[in-house]
């Protein structure tokens, strides 16, 4: 994959289904550097890079969630294509889960080959959340938000010249997530795996669980221990799911 979109943290590229990963708000695609060498060498794992952060810094970052959506679904229907017949699965926490659910709504609108599964973490279906003002936000609320939610770059809060060069994603992410609202439609064929901590302040079991609605596939909930970031320290346990999942799928195939 040789698009500024993807990045890939394993040496090596595995022969088996590629799993697409995608960031929270505010984070990279080396989030996942830890779970992509953790599963099983024949995955290609790959890590969405969105605009505004690390090498992409002087990109503008995006204010709104469908254009967001629209341009990686654009480059990923480039690699579905250039690389037809491999399987390919979304793995999204937190926003990641929005964008990767809606991208996969949007390449099925398109009739392009779908994903063998979806796995949200983090937060639940599109309609269980009341709708945040986070587009009103200013920095100190941002970061009140990042601080209450945790995680594993906290230090980067009390670093004056990280925090400048952070903030713009940070910014433009919250505000994409205050303005999106889920326009409706069908469930998607997509098996559907959910995962959440069990002690996350942002979203409940429950709501987790309402990603089943949105799927006229096989769903499976996963629940961890942990806060919103659970699966920094439950990375192997989170591997697990994830090639339970994607078994899963094979077999039905």
């Amino acid at each position: 994959m040789n698009s500024k979109w993807f990045r890939r943290y394993t040496t090596t590229a595995g022969n088996g289904p590629r799993l697409v990963c995608f960031p929270h708000a505010g984070g990279s695609a080396t989030a996942y550097t830890h779970l992509a060498r953790t599963l099983p060498a024949d995955l290609d794992v790959v890590a969405v890079q969105y605009p505004g952060r690390q090498d992409r810094y002087r990109e503008e970052s995006f204010t709104s969630l469908p254009l967001l959506v629209e341009a990686v679904a654009e480059e990923l229907a480039r690699e579905i294509a250039a690389d037809s017949g491999r399987p390919y699965a979304l793995f999204g926490h937190s926003m990641g889960s929005l964008v990767a659910y809606e991208t996969a709504r949007l390449l099925a609108e398109r009739g392009l080959p779908g994903p063998q599964r979806l796995f949200l973490s983090g937060r639940g279906g599109p309609t269980a959340h009341p709708h945040a003002p986070y587009h009103h936000f200013d920095d100190a609320q941002v970061l009140a938000e990042v601080r209450r939610l945790g995680g594993t770059d906290q230090s980067m809060l009390d670093n004056p010249d990280v925090l400048e060069m952070v903030l713009p994603a940070l910014r433009a992410d919250y505000r994409a997530l205050g303005t999106y609202s889920w326009s409706g439609g069908e469930p998607l064929a997509t098996p559907v795996t959910a995962l959440i901590g069990d002690n996350d302040p942002m979203v409940t079991v429950p709501e987790a669980g309402t990603w089943r609605e949105h799927t006229s596939g096989a769903f499976d909930l996963k629940v961890f221990p942990g806060g919103h970031f659970y699966l920094f320290d439950q990375v192997g346990e989170v591997a697990a799911a994830v090639t339970e999942g994607l078994l899963a799928g094979s077999v039905a195939s």
